[in-house]
């Protein structure tokens, strides 16, 4: 059977991107094959993770091609010439233009820290996610894996974990634990999940 190609694209520390690699390794994501990895971040350890996975690694930095056009057009130049079927968005901290979404309907997909349609939408990423659950009191959280769409965090759930909160939790704390207990759970399985019924649909 012909595996999904995938690319992730990746800002940071890439603990999701271990999580899809090590998913890859243990048979989780069996449909799907990791090919390439793009960070908008020249310094970011993700680059490290891939190079160490042997998975070819890209920087395409918005500020150093001088504009969103240009950033999305080297993106899309590596996505066509690695022939990629699937995007997953791992930590990416650039928003991608509804011209450029609506290129890839049902393609990309990413995970947002929060239970979707909780703390979600332009500004929460990254710990203010956390800060702001806290903040609210809600006493569960999670994350959240969805098909991306014109609108940030609004396209179709494909798969959510709740996380309880403590008392003494700390946005950083909170954090960690979504991550551990949900994120790098739901996200290699969704991507397995989207990878198999690309695969079946070629």
């Amino acid at each position: 059977m012909k595996k999904t190609r995938i690319a992730v694209l990746v800002s940071g520390g890439g603990t999701n991107l271990q999580a899809l690699i090590d998913a890859e390794k243990s048979g989780i994501l069996k449909s799907g094959e990791i090919v390439l990895v793009i960070s908008s971040n020249p310094g970011a350890y993700a680059l490290t993770r891939a190079a160490n996975a042997g998975i070819p690694g890209y920087t395409a930095s918005k500020k150093a091609l001088g504009g969103q056009e240009a950033f999305e057009k080297e993106i899309t130049r590596l996505l066509t010439e690695n022939r990629i079927d699937l995007i997953v968005l791992a930590g990416f901290m650039s928003i991608l233009s509804a011209d450029f979404t609506s290129r890839y309907p049902r393609r990309i997909i990413n995970v947002h820290p929060a239970l979707i349609p909780s703390f979600c939408g332009k500004g929460f990423y990254g710990l203010h996610v956390h800060e702001a659950a806290l903040a609210y009191g809600v006493k569960v959280t999670g994350a959240t894996v969805h098909f991306v769409n014109e609108i940030p965090d609004g396209g179709e759930i494909i798969m959510q974990k709740a996380v309880n909160i403590r008392e003494n939790d700390t946005p950083e704390t909170l954090q960690k634990r979504v991550m551990r207990l949900a994120e790098w759970k739901i996200l290699p399985l969704s991507v397995e999940k989207v990878s198999a019924e690309m695969a079946n649909r070629e």
